[in-house]
């Protein structure tokens, strides 16, 4: 079976052309496999981007020639490129990006845009290669080694993460696919009782944070929780629900009796998308993001994430460090607290609890 990798990639460039040198992290189940950078010596920005990308694709493909990949990048230019929206107008920029498309079969390669402080690793790495004007690459063994026994006796302080699933809708009794697409129903009667019931057990952790997915059910389940604890609500569109396109709305036996073809190659495959939706890869790559963006600017402290099932699965699939078809073993109950630890140091996860919805009984 193919495996599946993200790549976050990074250059820069100090002068535009000047001193440039890239960065590239290769992530696979939630854990790093691989570090590279380089100094590539008087270059554009633009220029150590694709360098960064096209080092990020030749490691995958010498892992696994047949692995798909999330490419992740905070360029514009690079992603809208080699996506095929965008014109390749200059010569040089083309010749790269037919390196980039050499280096790994472009039909496996699926790239999307991400804001700058969600790409702080390969930064980091890309600035480490300006500063020492040298290259490397460091290699992490896929072995699982417990650490956590020894970190649990530390002295260092991790950001633990409450993550809230929204109360009940009118279409979560009927199990109707609800994602992020055209429908998003509000909570029912129930699920304003749910919410003020788990509000409750997040007051008495005392939060520092509280951040919500702008859907307006989980917007509603915030807020519940902001009037007991008194913290504004950061609304981030991070922690959205995956998309389910055109199913939005529909049961599974609606889904299977109209669009059964496009259902099973969805369960059959976690790179597969419904039209018009979002795959698990995609949303796989979108939390594992969110998670180390989480633990960077909010490091040592509580913070309350009111977000959704598949959401929420894919965080504690991450995690455990389980495979990405993990996720379908996984289930989030309305209302209900998943908490996880994660230290800021090197990114080390401890899963604490999952679906707690005691509150609701």
């Amino acid at each position: 079976m193919a495996r599946t990798f993200t790549l976050t990639a990074d250059g820069g460039s100090r002068g535009n052309p000047g001193p440039a040198g890239y960065g590239a992290v290769v992530s696979e189940d939630g854990k790093i496999v691989a570090e590279l950078y380089d100094y590539i010596g008087v270059a554009t920005n633009n220029v150590a981007e694709y360098q960064g990308l096209i080092a990020g694709l030749i490691h995958i493909h010498s892992l696994d020639p047949d692995a798909t990949v999330e490419v992740q990048m905070d360029s514009k230019l690079v992603v809208e490129q080699m996506s095929g929206r965008w014109q390749i107008k200059h010569s040089n920029m083309r010749e790269l990006a037919a390196q980039a498309r050499a280096a790994h079969t472009p039909s496996l390669v699926k790239y999307s845009w991400i804001p700058r402080d969600l790409n702080s690793h390969a930064d980091r790495l890309a600035n480490k290669a300006l500063d020492n004007e040298s290259g490397g690459s460091e290699t992490h063994a896929p072995v699982q080694i417990n650490y956590l026994t020894d970190r649990l006796r530390s002295d260092e302080v991790p950001t633990t993460i409450y993550l809230i699933r929204h109360g009940d809708t009118p279409m979560t009794p009927e199990r109707r696919f609800s994602g992020s697409s055209h429908n998003d129903p509000g909570l029912s009667d129930d699920g304003l009782a749910q919410a003020a019931a788990v509000a409750t057990v997040i007051e008495d952790i005392k939060p520092d944070v509280l951040i919500s997915s702008p859907m307006k059910r989980a917007q509603q389940t915030a807020q519940a929780i902001a009037q007991s604890t008194h913290l504004p609500i950061i609304e981030d569109e991070i922690w959205t629900e995956l998309s389910f396109g055109h199913w939005d709305g529909l049961t599974t036996q609606e889904v299977r009796a109209k669009f059964g073809e496009e259902y099973d190659a969805w369960l059959s495959s976690t790179a597969v998308a419904p039209k018009d939706g979002e795959s698990h890869n995609s949303i796989a790559a979108r939390i594992e993001a969110g998670l180390s963006h989480l633990v960077d600017s909010y490091p040592g402290k509580k913070v309350v994430v009111v977000t959704h099932n598949m959401v929420i699965r894919h965080a504690v699939r991450i995690t455990v460090g389980a495979p990405i078809d993990g996720v379908f073993h996984i289930d989030i109950k309305p209302a209900s607290v998943t908490s996880l630890t994660i230290w800021p140091s090197d990114g080390l996860r401890c899963l604490r609890m999952v679906s707690n919805d005691a509150h609701l009984s």
